[in-house]
């Protein structure tokens, strides 16, 4: 059942950033307005779901908004998600590292992945 109610919050969550994408289309011009308003948006919400989820919100609720909506919102609220609880856990050292390679990799990886369709 997990299964089922992770599902339903990611297409909720897919619609929700595909809604915001096209209502900011117009206005951002070259600028991605509308991923950065869902990235904000998406850690804004994780953050929220993470503290009712401490003994105040079930399990199913949780793994539809968390893993569910904002999976399927943003994947980058999970980032902000985890480096929070790095902070919290007084791992400097894991936080530093996390954030530098996720942002050297990804950005090496999409520029490796797209040199190879050319």
């Amino acid at each position: 059942m997990n299964l089922v109610y992770v599902g339903l919050g990611g297409f909720l969550g897919s619609v929700a950033r595909y809604l915001i994408h096209l209502w900011l289309a117009k206005e951002s011009g070259a600028f991605p307005i509308s991923t950065l308003l869902v990235n904000v948006l998406g850690s804004l919400l994780i953050g929220l779901f993470y503290g009712l989820s401490q003994n105040k919100i079930g399990e199913e609720i949780r793994l539809f908004a968390t893993v569910g909506f904002c999976g399927g919102f943003t994947t980058f609220s999970t980032f902000a998600l985890e480096n929070l609880k790095a902070l919290e856990a007084a791992n400097y050292i894991q936080f530093s590292l996390y954030t530098i390679m996720s942002l050297v990799l990804c950005l090496v990886a999409v520029f490796f992945g797209a040199y190879l369709t050319k």
